[in-house]
């Protein structure tokens, strides 16, 4: 069984990061749990009090990963994370933001820029702690286990197959829908939600049960909560996808930004996840052909 931890890494502490753990069970993957927050994955289940407005906290490597092994069954193999990484300090562009936005920039889905503050010494320090729990940055070929840097928007481009950027993040539904009334753009806004949660449970089983969507007259912070968590789902997809050679890594020998493509497009040069490719190439397409819904 393969195991993949997907974590929406917030940029700084204060705000919350949503969390997602998924396994290959054979037929399928399977979403084990979905949680808005590091506090909420590692308490979840048990006595532990349902958390209903999530905050930030320091990354713990180590407790992520035994959480997910126990949850699992299995060890993880693959940490998805969406964070600027690299083996060097981080002080600007990189060249693997100038990759994806040479590549995604028309379709609105460019990099942000990171700096030596943001997220500067929370990126240096979730890398080492996890590199010290046997997960190196992996920045060309992927031998698990590993820690991957991923990026949700050119993702959900890639599994919509769309022509720009899917119009999803809460907080700029405004500038999405600019002539819409605020009941209108938050219809609009979970009628995106929906699409995605319906693309990504035909790829992984059990994501529509574990992610309803919220009610129309949902506060912010419940919205967002719901987000972090959908993008956490999406960052282990795209971790799913690298470990069966459905995923590119564009970048140097210091970072590297993977993102899904086609099967039919991968050049065995730049495709990822070499190692027993025939194998994995049919246990992807039972995935895409399995029943999950």
């Amino acid at each position: 069984m393969r195991v993949v931890l997907g974590i929406d890494a917030a940029w700084t502490q204060q705000e919350p990061s949503g969390v997602a753990l998924i396994a290959d069970k054979g037929s399928c993957w399977v979403l084990i749990e979905a949680a808005a927050s590091y506090a909420a994955f590692l308490g979840a289940g048990g006595d532990a009090a349902p958390i209903l407005r999530h905050r930030g906290s320091v990354p713990d490597a180590g407790s992520l990963t035994a959480t997910a092994k126990e949850k699992a069954g299995a060890i993880v193999d693959v940490v998805a994370v969406d964070m600027p990484l690299s083996l060097t300090p981080i002080v600007g562009r990189r060249v693997s933001d100038n990759m994806i936005s040479s590549m995604y920039g028309a379709r609105h889905a460019s990099t942000h820029t990171p700096s030596a503050t943001r997220p500067g010494k929370l990126s240096d320090e979730l890398r080492v702690a996890f590199e010290g729990e046997g997960y190196p940055l992996a920045v060309s070929e992927l031998y698990p286990p590993a820690l991957l840097e991923v990026y949700p928007h050119p993702a959900l481009i890639e599994l919509a197959a769309a022509d720009r950027r899917l119009p999803y993040k809460q907080s700029k539904i405004r500038k999405y829908w600019p002539d819409e009334s605020p009941v209108a753009r938050r219809a609009n806004l979970l009628r995106t939600w929906s699409d995605i949660v319906g693309l990504l449970n035909a790829e992984i089983c059990g994501v529509k049960d574990a992610l309803p969507l919220p009610p129309m007259d949902a506060r912010g912070y419940e919205l967002k909560a719901f987000e972090d968590a959908l993008d956490a789902v999406v960052c282990a997809w795209v971790g799913a996808c690298a470990l069966t050679g459905r995923a590119r890594a564009y970048g140097d020998k210091d970072s590297a930004i993977w993102v899904p493509v086609s099967s039919s497009t991968l050049q065995p040069s730049r495709a990822v996840g070499i190692m027993e490719s025939r194998r994995r190439d049919h246990r992807c397409a039972a995935v895409r052909d399995s029943p999950c819904q």
